[in-house]
C-alpha cells in the first residue's frame, strides 16, 4: 500500500420499487442502481454491497432494507439510495436512523447533510398526508352522494376532472421540489458562489437534477427556482 494513501469510505446501495411489475421489469431497479453507482464514484467511495426490495416504503421490515442497515452497522458504511424515499417514506424512521449513527445519502441530493435530509423527509411526508386526506374526503363525499366506489361500473361523472384541484396538487409538488433544491443553492452560496450562471454551472457539475428532471441548469432555471422558493415561504 502506498504510504499516506487513504482507505476510501465504504457505501451500501439500497434500491426499492413498490410493485411486483416494476421489480420484474427491472427498469426501476436498474435506473436506481445506475444512479447510486455514479454517485458513489463521484464521492470517491467504494460500493461494497447492494440490496433491493419490492415493497412499500412505509414497511420498515423489508428484508433488503434491514440487511442493508445491518451491513452499514457492520462496516460503518454509508447507506446510499437514488432518492430518499427509496429508503423510507417515514420521516420518524429516517430521523431515528440518523440518531442511531447511520450515515445516509441520496444521489439526487448530493450535497444534503443530515439536517437537510430530515427537513426534506418531513416535508415529503406532510405532502403525502395532505394527499391522503384529500383522497379520503373525496371518497367520503362520493359515497355520501350514493356513488358506487371501486372498479369501472359504467358511471361517468357529468363534469370533467377538477382542474383547480389538479393545479393545486401540481403547485404543492413544485413548491416541495423548490424548497429541496433551495437547500442546494444555499449551500453553494455558502461556498462563495453568487451569480445565477455560477450556481447553474455548479449544480450541473454536481449532477443535481432540475425541477423538470433535466441534467443541465441555466441561469434562468436558477432564477425561477429562487423566485418560487421565496414566494412560497
Amino acid at each position: 500500500m502506498r504510504l499516506g494513501a487513504q482507505t476510501p469510505r465504504l457505501a451500501v446501495g439500497l434500491t426499492r420499487v413498490s410493485t411486483a411489475g416494476q421489480g420484474q421489469s427491472g427498469l426501476g431497479l436498474e435506473a436506481q442502481q445506475a444512479s447510486i453507482r455514479a454517485f458513489v464514484v463521484t464521492q470517491g467511495w467504494a460500493l461494497v454491497a447492494e440490496y433491493s426490495d419490492i415493497a412499500s416504503g412505509k414497511d420498515d421490515r423489508r428484508p433488503g432494507f434491514q440487511a442493508a442497515l445491518a451491513r452499514c452497522r457492520q462496516l460503518d458504511a454509508v447507506l446510499v439510495a437514488a432518492r430518499l424515499d427509496r429508503i423510507t417514506r417515514r420521516a420518524h424512521t429516517l430521523s431515528q436512523l440518523l440518531e442511531d449513527g447511520i450515515s445516509i445519502r441520496a444521489a439526487d441530493m448530493p450535497n444534503a447533510d443530515d439536517l437537510m435530509l430530515r427537513i426534506y423527509a418531513a416535508m415529503a411526508q406532510k405532502e403525502r398526508d395532505l394527499i391522503s386526506e384529500r383522497t379520503r374526503a373525496a371518497l367520503a363525499a362520493a359515497k355520501a352522494r350514493g356513488k358506487a366506489l371501486g372498479g369501472d361500473r359504467g358511471y361517468r361523472p357529468p363534469a370533467g376532472p377538477n382542474a383547480t384541484a389538479a393545479a393545486v396538487a401540481r403547485r404543492e409538488a413544485a413548491d416541495l421540489t423548490a424548497h429541496r433544491l433551495h437547500f442546494e443553492l444555499e449551500r453553494l452560496r455558502g461556498d462563495g458562489l453568487v451569480g445565477h450562471a455560477e450556481l447553474a454551472r455548479a449544480l450541473t457539475a454536481n449532477g443535481v437534477a432540475t425541477p423538470r428532471h433535466a441534467t443541465v441548469w441555466t441561469h434562468t432555471t436558477v432564477s425561477r427556482l429562487l423566485s418560487r422558493a421565496t414566494s412560497s415561504r
